[in-house]
């Protein structure tokens, strides 16, 4: 009958999946496919969904806490934090936990959807689709470069035999899946710097709209963090000083400021993801499983979020504070140990109020915590709007990815590491835009074999205090080679996780603990057999004794 008709219209067989036909096919579903790399860097139960709601399960932000807390400059509470697996360490983090799946489940979901992209957009993109290609490509960069460092046990410049993880690009197929070992260092940041070889010329004319997408200097910041790590100095100086143009370091008023500091957007940031009134990770369990949860210490009036209400906020590592001096506007961000000391509630409310527009508030979460103290306690990341009553509108904020001023550290150090004398003039002229009376050669103590240079332990200093709760510290403790110091005097980090390197077990001649090399999940390992694992880390089973500085 069909045929009688003589028009027979060919129809697509219908099934639960989208060909890639299809899916180029479909209107504005290319565009559709490029927003949802970014638009689910946070925000969404991605990990567990909502009927776990695990508070850690939140995005790209909680890989920062999940990385620094494995050193030494947060200090947390006893047994009270989500992130005490990351913060304890040991078995914990071992390929049969669950835990350990949450990395590859979430990076290698965005790189999957960087790979779609790239593979809709062709070894040629059409015009309208090179921005689109652009930001994939930079994007898959950077999600690569976060897990070659996370999960590698050496660093590009100390070995580049060593391996990272396995890659998986557009063109991979489920048989190359199965045998897929990991990537050397050499052929990683080779993959790396292929890609961002393309989002640099793909994105040449691309205008964004907001900071929430990548753009050109976007990828010159991702070119000065690979070159960094491989210890290209005249590379990763050139790139760093390319990322800077149009941006400008954040001023006092900024960083310090009661309203926006560190949740919204301003001529400092380069990129960041935000958490919207709709996201999951808002709407459900009273905003509990998202980052404002943990790092916004000012809702004590809405009886939620971790850190303001149930006994976990996050510290600043006291040795670090106490080397902070009082004419640098960074140690604004954190409560004065000192107010602890004074006799009165009242004394200490006065005092808190030069922090905080709530200091009732703080006193009263430092007073619920295990270790009853409000030193320590972190005020960069404000509540947005200053809202102090309903946590939901002041969770609603944005995160930083980069920001310029990371971009002038890597150049100083570059720079430095090149001709040093021209590298402390960088890092001066930087360090005075936060400390007028900023001297050099104050923070160049070293607990290590030295392999990171005096100047370069000035320049970890800075990036310790400024870009602290950013997602740096692992990274910087694996390139420099340092060790993780918490047990000192006075040091506010629990009795229970007071370790130094004389009671936790190294790898591959490092001198960084062991756990920093993160695990692959062991079911992982079932389906690729070419998978090689990282040992699993060992929890210390004393505490060390204090550290003299």
């Amino acid at each position: 009958m069909l045929l009688a008709v003589g028009c027979i219209k060919e129809i697509e067989p219908q099934s639960s999946y989208v060909t890639k036909e299809q899916a180029s096919s479909a209107p504005g579903s290319f565009d559709n496919f490029v927003s949802s790399i970014t638009n689910t860097l946070c925000g969404q139960f991605t990990y567990g969904g909502v009927d776990d709601k695990y508070p850690w399960d939140y995005g790209y932000p909680s890989f920062f806490l999940q990385r620094d807390v494995m050193g030494q400059d947060i200090a947390q509470e006893d047994g009270n934090d989500w992130y005490s697996t990351w913060y304890a360490c040991g078995t914990g983090l071992g390929p049969r936990y669950a835990v350990c799946q949450v990395p590859w489940t979430y990076y290698y979901g965005w790189i999957k959807s960087c790979n779609t992209v790239i593979s809709l957009a062709g070894e040629n993109p059409e015009a309208d689709k090179v921005a689109g290609a652009g930001i994939a490509y930079a994007m898959r960069a950077m999600f690569y470069m976060d897990i070659a460092r996370m999960f590698g046990m050496s660093t590009y410049a100390r070995d580049k035999s060593s391996i990272t993880v396995p890659i998986i690009k557009e063109n991979t197929t489920l048989t190359d899946i199965t045998d897929n070992p990991r990537a050397t260092n050499e052929e990683m940041w080779a993959f790396i710097l292929s890609d961002l070889d393309k989002a640099e010329t793909y994105l040449a004319d691309y205008k964004r709209s907001d900071v929430y997408t990548p753009d050109l200097s976007v990828v010159y910041g991702l070119k000065a963090r690979a070159y960094l790590t491989m210890e290209d100095w005249a590379n990763a100086e050139k790139y760093a000083k390319q990322a800077q143009n149009g941006y400008t370091a954040m001023t006092e008023a900024q960083y310090t400021s009661r309203k926006d500091g560190f949740n919204t957007p301003n001529d400092a940031w380069m990129f960041a993801c935000r958490f919207k009134d709709t996201d999951p990770n808002i709407q459900i369990n009273d905003g509990d499983g998202s980052w404002g949860t943990h790092m916004i210490l000012e809702v004590r009036e809405s009886g939620n979020g971790y850190a303001a209400n149930y006994g976990a906020p996050k510290r600043i590592d006291r040795h670090l504070y106490e080397t902070i001096p009082a004419t640098d506007f960074r140690k604004k961000c954190f409560i004065d140990f000192a107010i602890d000391q004074l006799s009165t509630d009242d004394a200490k409310v006065e005092a808190l109020s030069a922090y905080s527009d709530v200091p009732e508030g703080i006193l009263a979460t430092g007073s619920e915590t295990n270790s009853k103290v409000v030193g320590g306690l972190e005020v960069k990341f404000r509540p947005k709007n200053g809202e102090h009553a309903n946590q939901l509108a002041a969770y609603v904020v944005a995160v930083p990815m980069m920001r310029v001023e990371e971009m002038m550290l890597i150049e100083a150090e570059a720079a430095g590491m090149q001709d040093e004398a021209r590298g402390k003039q960088l890092l001066t002229a930087f360090a005075k835009l936060r400390d007028p009376n900023f001297e050099y050669g104050q923070h160049s103590e070293s607990y290590d074999s030295d392999y990171a240079k005096p100047f370069q332990n000035e320049v970890w200093w800075q990036r310790r205090v400024e870009l602290w709760g950013e997602g740096f510290a692992t990274f910087d403790i694996k390139r420099l080679n340092k060790k993780v110091i918490r047990a000192y005097a006075n040091t506010n980090h629990p009795d229970a996780y007071k370790w130094n390197s004389d009671v936790y077990t190294a790898s591959n001649g490092s001198l960084y603990p062991d756990w920093m090399d993160l695990c692959i999940v062991q079911s992982e390992g079932n389906y690729n057999k070419a998978l090689v694992n990282n040992k699993t880390p060992q929890k210390p089973t004393h505490s060390s004794s204090d550290f003299i500085w």
